[in-house]
């Protein structure tokens, strides 16, 4: 008996490779191995590097429009649907880190300062870099807020809002994330 889903899958996946060869030449790099999952949506694509063995999920954004804005994705990385990776900077993944399903990591803030103005019209604010350590996992819907540096190894549970640094191989969660777990 056919397998039908099995078919889709492989056609998807053929689909997938296309359209990840093809888009090379409107990256600033995308290593071999590499998957861009369809639907993507890309903002600044000369400004994003992805390394080797990289798997970005369906329904993804990489923003970076501005000239010396900079998304570095490193070798091996896996990041699930619905992600975000926004820079009006640099925003740098390492190697081999895991980003579960709807985290959004920036490395800025919309200004709110005029009342009268919509925050969508006013100046960013907060610039600042953020970058994940290898080998780091970000759980499903994690917040990573302008200045962040996560640690190699590091782990941030469910549904957290990380606006301080969380040291190599710790543990965080919460709303705002805390430590609560350290290396031995």
């Amino acid at each position: 008996m056919a397998d039908p889903i099995g078919a889709y899958s492989r056609i998807r996946g053929r689909r997938n490779a296309l359209f990840t060869r093809w888009a090379r030449r409107s990256f600033g790099a995308i290593g071999p191995g590499s998957v861009i999952e369809l639907p993507v949506l890309v903002h600044g694509a000369a400004n994003v590097t992805i390394g080797s063995g990289v798997h970005l999920g369906s329904d993804s954004h990489l923003h970076a429009p501005r000239d010396g804005a900079r998304i570095e994705i490193g070798d091996g990385c896996r990041i699930s649907g619905h992600c975000v990776l926004s820079a009006e900077r640099s925003v740098r993944l390492g190697r081999r880190v895991l980003l579960a399903r709807n985290v959004y990591i920036a490395d800025h803030a919309h200004g709110r300062d005029d009342p009268d103005l919509p925050v969508m019209d006013q100046e960013l604010t907060d610039i600042a870099p953020v970058w994940i350590g290898d080998g780091a996992w970000l759980g499903q819907n994690v917040v990573v807020l302008p200045g962040v540096s996560i640690g190699p190894g590091a782990v941030v549970g469910a549904n957290s809002v990380v606006r301080d640094d969380v040291p190599a191989g710790a543990v965080a969660v919460g709303a705002p994330a805390r430590v609560v777990r350290r290396p031995a």
